[in-house]
């Protein structure tokens, strides 16, 4: 596989169909333009960092959601990994499998740690379908969270959500 550049603000979000919980396919396309997206790859389910990484989402979810935000998670774990790491810690938001790696390259996610790890990136995209921020850090997993929230929160100030959900 070809390493590819990591999306970066101003790009378009990859046609990416991938598989949700249920074995139901899930299209990222088809999740943008009602809401601002929150798309976030991660290394591993029931790892600490990935652990922490998630349950700091499910804290902040209503947060994301009342400003207009949905928030989905990208592993190269299975499906029937996910339904069981969302149900262990009451993950409210879509869990995708990528087990043949195309999301990760279609956004340019590369290993880290000597490419022994899947990297850790979280993307915010807007509701035309355009990449907002990226942000890549293996073990800052709190800074995901907090910067995806502020960028969706200023989104929904600048008319990225509906008036009702801005606050």
């Amino acid at each position: 596989m070809a390493k590819t550049k990591l999306l970066k603000q101003g790009d378009a979000v990859p046609d990416i169909t991938l598989t949700g919980a249920g074995g139901q396919s899930v299209r990222l396309r088809d999740l943008v333009g009602q809401k601002v997206l929150v798309v976030y790859f991660y290394p591993k389910d029931d790892s600490p960092g990935c652990t922490a990484q998630a349950c700091g989402l499910r804290d902040q979810y209503e947060d994301f959601v009342a400003a207009g935000a949905e928030v989905v998670g990208i592993s190269g774990d299975s499906v029937g990994s996910h339904e069981g790491f969302a149900a262990k810690h009451r993950l409210p938001f879509k869990l995708l499998s990528d087990a043949r790696g195309e999301a990760r390259e279609a956004f340019g996610v590369s290993s880290s740690f000597l490419g022994l790890l899947p990297g850790r990136v979280t993307f915010v995209v807007d509701r035309s379908g355009i990449v907002r921020d990226s942000f890549e850090s293996q073990i800052r997993v709190g800074e995901h969270v907090r910067r995806a929230l502020e960028l969706v929160r200023a989104l929904a100030q600048e008319g990225g959500a509906p008036a009702s959900a801005a606050k």
